[in-house]
């Protein structure tokens, strides 16, 4: 089974998570960019992340042999603090980088006016730079949530294909099904998805325009969530054909409209990152 987790944030995870990974067939990872549990308190901490998720993550996941890419953005809930909000004009620099494969994660966290303003002004960089775009939809009230963020991804203009809806559920997922937009389901204990109901919504939807990640962070979270849904499908009754869609050509497919999706070898020996050059084999 070869797997494509297209939402997880590995800075929050060890290298002992990348190992288990790659054993278990995790190939590749998009690793969008988000709230890292602290509130930042300036653009110049977003600066310094966003150089580790274009440089030093990649270099990290290559020793496992995981290739890896990312989304950039200004995250929902960081998007209501003034101190943050200049980080949407330091955007279009990390929006030219190879390996930045979308623009993400954006939307709704309260559903604030400044959301609405952030949300706006990252569909129309998504469309300045031709990349797809990830949608994080709110935690809480997510019916409401999610029909405001139909209604703004309409209204921008971007082509519904080049988005992806994440973190639907069953109360969810009637409202961008159809639409041409990507469900995304994030396979995480306690709130969000388990494999079981995942399959479920399979067996209902189909296995078109479906991402399945484990959005693996620094909450209680696992990133072989995407291994047991795939075990979950074929105890199912899905063939492995199936579960190759879901778990590999879906992602593939999808991250493949930014032009940057590299596939090959992960890169090794020598990353570059942030003016600096790191060589295999720690510090």
């Amino acid at each position: 089974m070869r797997i494509f987790d297209p939402h997880i944030h590995m800075t929050s995870r060890t290298t002992d998570d990348y190992a288990r990974m790659a054993a278990a067939g995790v190939l590749a990872v998009v690793e969008p960019s988000f709230w890292l549990g602290q509130p930042r308190t300036n653009p110049g901490s977003f600066t310094d992340y966003f150089d580790s998720l274009v440089g030093w993550e990649p270099y990290r996941a290559a020793q496992f042999g995981v290739v890896h890419h990312a989304t950039i953005a200004l995250n929902p809930k960081e998007a209501n603090d003034p101190r943050c909000r200049p980080v949407l004009d330091l955007l279009p620099r990390y929006l030219d980088k190879d390996r930045v494969v979308a623009v993400g994660e954006i939307g709704y966290d309260s559903m604030t006016p400044e959301e609405d303003d952030a949300f706006e002004r990252q569909l129309a960089l998504a469309v300045e730079y031709d990349l797809p775009a990830l949608v994080h939809t709110p935690h809480r009230d997510k019916a409401r949530g999610t029909r405001r963020t139909m209604e703004l991804v309409a209204a921008s203009g971007i082509e519904p294909g080049r988005v992806a809806v994440d973190h639907l559920n069953e109360v969810t997922v009637e409202l961008v099904h159809g639409s041409g937009c990507w469900m995304g389901f994030s396979i995480y204990p306690e709130t969000k998805m388990s494999p079981p109901r995942m399959v479920e919504l399979l067996r209902t939807y189909g296995t078109e325009r479906v991402l399945v990640n484990s959005a693996a962070d620094w909450g209680v979270s696992d990133p072989l969530l995407t291994l047991e849904t795939g075990n979950a499908m074929l105890a199912a009754g899905f063939g492995e054909d199936d579960v190759d869609r879901v778990l590999w050509r879906n992602p593939v497919e999808f991250y493949g409209q930014s032009g940057r999706l590299d596939l090959g070898p992960a890169p090794a020996g020598e990353a570059t990152f942030a003016g600096s050059s790191i060589k295999r084999g720690g510090s």
